[in-house]
């Protein structure tokens, strides 16, 4: 099994116990039939258990997503049961949607205070002229308000509005009154203590369940959680809530292809029954619903955005690991560094689309 890894791996220039940074570093043999049956599972498994470590965890997941290693050796029938499962079940039903809240949003508000910018924006930073990670995300706070075109007075919703930051941020800069949902407590109640004395109406709901109308609708990371059995019904929930000159902003990581499942490792470890949504998939779900003005593509900027979360969290470990133990380090690291690989290796993007109900008079020029 050993040469047969080693084999594979030499096809993304990675080496079994070799010197270079990007090298996998063998520390359990049981890491290779783990990982042959597996896949990505046994990979972030391995890592998670210590039977496997590298220097560089991003740049060999880089190098594996570049190279035809995740199509050619994808194991059937892990991929296959995932598949079955998200065909059969709505895995992103109402009934289900505060999952991932509890699982991965109300981990700690202390770990995310540790890992995130100040203004605690989880979600890709715009770095075309930003230099650090506080930059990175008032750009990109601000680039959503302008491409919404904000204007004093105007009430705005935000659809996993998380801790409030761009509620905030929009408040506090352009003069807007901001309805932020979130299925996350430990968000709600760090978000309003943030939020508090701002003109800000923060709510644990879901968004199927939203009913006023808004002159602007915001969702930073949220797509990512709706599943593509709810895109229709997101589409139709953001049209019917939208006022008929308004219009409504869509940032969202997305993926090249049209799939009906997420990452088996993340699915079970960081984002419970989360997906991302293809350009075909939300075409499909935006028709007869919305008129595309702009569609924006800074996926290369959320490598340089988990890069520095990944920074911070190495940095803080020192009093977080009196909260969590050594396998959810390696855990988080993993999740950081491999995403890091994937946005580098463009497998994945980030998008920023601009919608409008009837098309702009005269036509939407995006800022950038």
């Amino acid at each position: 099994m050993r040469r047969y890894v080693n084999k594979v791996l030499s096809d993304a220039d990675i080496q079994l116990n070799g010197n270079r940074s990007w090298d996998l570093q063998i520390r359990d043999e049981r890491f290779f039939p783990k990982v042959l049956w597996q896949g990505s599972m046994g990979m972030g498994e391995s890592f998670m258990d210590g039977w496997v470590d590298c220097e560089q965890m991003d740049e060999s997941i880089h190098k594996i997503l570049k190279s035809p290693i995740s199509e050619r050796y994808n194991p059937l029938w892990l991929s296959g049961i995932t598949t079955i499962k998200a065909i059969l079940a709505n895995k992103q039903s109402k009934k289900r949607a505060d999952i991932v809240g509890k699982r991965h949003y109300d981990l700690s508000n202390h770990l995310f205070q540790c890992m995130l910018d100040k203004r605690m924006t989880y979600s890709c930073g715009y770095w075309k002229t930003a230099k650090n990670l506080d930059e990175a995300q008032e750009a990109k706070l601000d680039l959503a308000c302008r491409k919404l075109n904000l204007q004093p007075g105007m009430k705005v919703l935000d659809i996993g509005c998380g801790w409030g930051s761009f509620a905030k941020y929009a408040a506090e800069k352009y003069g807007v009154h901001v309805v932020g949902i979130t299925v996350s407590r430990e968000q709600l109640e760090l978000g309003r203590q943030i939020c508090k004395g701002l003109p800000i109406e923060m709510r644990f709901q879901d968004y199927r369940d939203v009913s006023e109308k808004f002159d602007r609708i915001v969702s930073i990371g949220q797509m990512e959680h709706v599943g593509y059995k709810n895109y229709r019904i997101y589409m139709h929930t953001a049209y019917n809530a939208l006022k008929e000159d308004g219009i409504f902003l869509l940032h969202t990581i997305g993926s090249n292809r049209s799939v009906y499942r997420g990452d088996p490792w993340i699915d079970k470890y960081i984002f419970p029954n989360g997906m991302l949504p293809s350009a075909a998939q939300l075409a499909k779900a935006s028709e007869r619903y919305f008129v595309m003005e702009d569609w924006h593509n800074f996926g290369a900027d959320y490598d340089k955005t988990l890069m520095a979360w990944h920074q911070n969290f190495v940095n803080h470990w020192p009093e977080l690991k009196k909260e969590y133990d050594e396998r959810f380090y390696r855990m988080w690291k993993y999740y950081l560094l491999a995403c890091a690989g994937g946005f580098r290796s463009r497998q994945m993007q980030l998008w920023q689309i601009v919608y409008s109900k009837r098309g702009v008079p005269g036509g939407y020029i995006s800022p950038r």
